[in-house]
């Protein structure tokens, strides 16, 4: 089939059958490496993208969905602006450890960046979203201390 979509902010068309897992085609056909995958039951969140702007699973995501989809990996989001305050804040965190689950990280942080509401997710939320990437290095106090800094609400 024939998938329409925008990737990294650039319209695309890439052919692929249906079935294939969007995690997949972006590693192996597309050589957008950065996307990680651990467990490839969306269990782990390495393979986090953003689907017209939200958190996704690459490794459930079917190519056949993202037919007129947004696509951004952490590749397109380490191309923008968000990508240097989401480093910035990791590293005066040492929130980064060996750096596989980083990207499923980066762009579940972007995308909660990004959201109109931020000001209102409370702390649990921000915790919810942070642990929906398994990280078996830092025990996530570093990374929650990142993202509070981010969000304005480093004590």
């Amino acid at each position: 089939m024939l998938i329409n979509c925008t990737l990294n902010g650039r319209d695309t068309a890439i052919e692929a059958a249906a079935t294939t897992r969007l995690s997949a085609l972006l590693r192996e056909t597309l050589g957008l490496t950065g996307t990680h995958v651990a467990c490839d039951e969306g269990v782990c969140g390495s393979c986090t993208v953003l689907l017209d702007g939200s958190a996704a699973r690459a490794c459930l995501t079917l190519a056949g969905q993202c037919d007129g989809v947004a696509i951004e990996t952490v590749e397109g989001v380490a191309a923008g602006e968000t990508f240097e305050t989401i480093a910035d804040a990791f590293l005066r965190h040492n929130a980064l450890q060996c750096g596989f689950c980083t990207p499923g990280f980066v762009t579940t942080v972007a995308a909660m960046l990004r959201d109109d509401a931020r000001e209102r997710l409370g702390d649990a939320e921000v915790e919810a979203r942070i642990s929906s990437v398994a990280c078996r290095c830092t025990g996530y106090l570093p990374i929650v201390a990142a993202v509070r800094d981010l969000l304005g609400r480093d004590r």
